[in-house]
């Protein structure tokens, strides 16, 4: 079965398959995306780069080896230096200085897509400056993972990160928040798992749609959907284990009555155009400006204007 495979299965799989492209690797920075978790999503182009990069460099430089290995991807007598947020300062003069030189450089964080909460965002916008090629080897990311599983509107969507550790902090990101047209998404630890929920369950409502999902790709990948309310309660207590990714629905608005449309629009006609006041209400509560218009028109007559 195809869940019960093993890591040898995958080495063995893996090894026997990939053949590098046998091109030269042109120079410049890679951004290699990593598997989240079931190692054969790596690309085979990914895996291209790996094989083939003059230079080496990893958030975790075991994790990148093991992965290597793997897939039968040698070293080659080249050697994994460690990027990370701890020692960027020291460690980009040294990879710049090898781009510089014509060579090509690839960096891959510990799991999933460079940048996106990983290290990186420095280390290519210095590349950059120097005037010289940042490339993507783009693949598994948490974060579309999650959106495409969770089963909420993906049209528009806002990757809001880790929140804040401080109380305050939090509380100002959720009202920031709030109101925003879009799915959000945020990574959290399983171990606050339970206090975000908590809090977005009494800030936000707890009719608002969300999907809890845990472990994404591996053997126990789990996703959890419902509303604040109702995941709050499923997770007070529960013991969480694992990488966690949270999806909140976009905030719903009740559609404006007719009164409080025409409300707004005698308001704004105290001192505009109909034209004007009819285009500031269709913006304010979201609605066809034609309509507003009309509804306009037939309040300035009335009024004598």
């Amino acid at each position: 079965m195809e869940a019960e495979r093993t890591e040898a299965d995958e080495v063995t799989r893996s090894a026997a398959g990939f053949r590098p492209d046998p091109r030269p690797l042109a120079p410049g920075l890679y951004f290699v995306s990593t598997p989240i978790g079931a190692a054969r999503d790596i690309t085979l182009r990914g895996l291209d780069i790996l094989a083939k990069a003059d230079v080496l460099a990893a958030e975790d430089t075991r994790t990148l080896k093991h992965l290597m290995e793997i897939h039968g991807v040698a070293l080659g007598g080249r050697h994994i230096f460690a990027y990370h947020d701890h020692n960027g300062e020291m460690m980009r003069p040294k990879l710049l200085r090898a781009l510089a030189e014509g060579k090509s450089v690839a960096y891959a964080s510990e799991a999933g897509t460079p940048l996106v909460a990983d290290p990186g965002f420095q280390l290519g916008r210095a590349v950059i400056a120097e005037g010289l090629p940042v490339l993507a080897a783009p693949g598994a990311s948490a974060v579309l993972a999650a959106l495409t599983v969770s089963g909420l509107p993906s049209d528009r969507f806002l990757f809001a990160g880790f929140p804040p550790a401080q109380a305050g902090a939090r509380a100002r990101m959720l009202e920031e928040l709030k109101n925003t047209p879009a799915t959000l998404i945020f990574y959290e630890s399983p171990k606050r798992i339970h206090r975000i929920l908590a809090e977005l369950n009494e800030a936000w409502g707890n009719e608002r749609e969300a999907v809890v999902c845990r472990e994404l790709t591996k053997r126990f990948e789990e996703v959890s959907r419902g509303t604040l309310g109702s995941l709050a309660a499923e997770f007070e207590g529960r013991t969480v284990k694992g990488e966690v990714v949270l999806l909140v629905g976009r905030a719903i608005f009740a559609p404006p009555t007719a009164e409080s449309v025409e409300s707004c629009l005698r308001g704004y006609l105290v001192d505009m155009s109909v034209k004007d006041a009819a285009a500031a209400v269709a913006v304010e509560l979201g609605l066809p400006k034609r309509d507003v218009y009309q509804l306009a028109l037939k309040l300035a007559k009335e009024e004598g204007k």
